[in-house]
């Protein structure tokens, strides 16, 4: 896999290293030298080139390139028949963190992005692909990472935000929460999640860091999808409290296509929840990774 474009930069496990200690990295370390593929990525890293966004205003992604179009190969979607939620496209991160190395080079770019001078103070994900992707976010740049959870299900003190609606229909309408203390007046966040469609899930979470006083430093997702308006529901937000609040998103719907459909072929087994004892002759008969 070929992902030449994606910036010259420290790698993870060094960035690791810096902020928590060579020693607890030293098996990152030594996991990530042995690869092959690894070592060829990290040679051929040079920088992403940044543009503006369908969106206009404060919209940024990357430039249309064979590295890009290799990430969004890696990104399958399912239908509704195998997705848990009623939507014509379910985007599943999990082929992202399954690729090692399309995982570290998307990590990388937010990497590079963030660790310039003047950068966010704080990185926090949304409720749970967010969890997934801004973590090591944080970690190589060595600041902290906060959870932004659904209804209340951190513990202590929290503080939450007004409902919102999703791109499905669900019986209870979702509430953000953040524990109190764990961003600050004067903290700068970037807020980081897998995607952003009708945007309330990312207004959520920008309305709690800006009544705590904090800065919303920029908001990001790998996948937009811009026919649901998203980002334009987020500049109107409140007469426009997030008009020019940078947005940074690396593919859309159309980058990742129609061939990266993950439904089996040929499905034959009733619904998608197999028995354990089915589920390698299952793998093998339809092909499935």
């Amino acid at each position: 896999e070929d992902f030449s474009c994606l910036g010259t930069m420290i790698s993870v496990p060094q960035l690791i290293a810096a902020s928590i200690g060579a020693s607890i990295v030293v098996g990152i370390t030594s996991t990530y030298a042995g690869s092959a593929l690894y070592r060829a990525i990290s040679k051929r890293l040079k920088a992403c080139k940044i543009v503006q966004g369908a969106s206009g205003r404060a919209h940024y992604t990357l430039a249309p390139s064979p590295a890009v179009r290799k990430i969004a190969s890696a990104y399958k979607w399912y239908s509704p028949a195998f997705s848990p939620k009623d939507v014509p496209r379910f985007y599943d991160m999990a082929s992202l963190t399954e690729s090692p190395a399309t995982f570290k080079a998307v990590i990388d770019i937010y990497v590079e992005r963030y660790s310039r001078r003047g950068g966010p103070t704080i990185i926090a994900g949304y409720d749970a692909r967010g969890f997934a992707l801004g973590a090591p976010i944080a970690v190589a740049l060595g600041i902290p990472f906060v959870l932004l959870r659904k209804d209340c299900k951190s513990p202590g003190v929290l503080v939450e935000s007004s409902g919102y609606e999703k791109e499905y229909a669900e019986e209870k309408v979702d509430k953000m929460c953040l524990r109190v203390g764990s961003i600050k007046r004067g903290d700068r966040v970037a807020l980081v999640d897998d995607l952003i469609a009708t945007g309330g899930t990312a207004i959520a979470g920008m309305q709690l860091v800006e009544e705590l006083g904090a800065e919303v430093f920029e908001f990001t997702a790998v996948v937009s999808l811009p026919v649901l308006q998203g980002i334009d529901k987020i500049r109107s937000y409140k007469q426009g409290v997030f008009k020019d609040t940078p947005i940074f998103t690396l593919l859309d719907d159309d980058t990742i296509g129609d061939a990266n459909g993950g439904d089996p072929k040929g499905w034959k087994e009733g619904g998608r929840v197999l028995k354990t004892s089915d589920a390698n002759r299952c793998m093998l008969q339809y092909g499935l990774s």
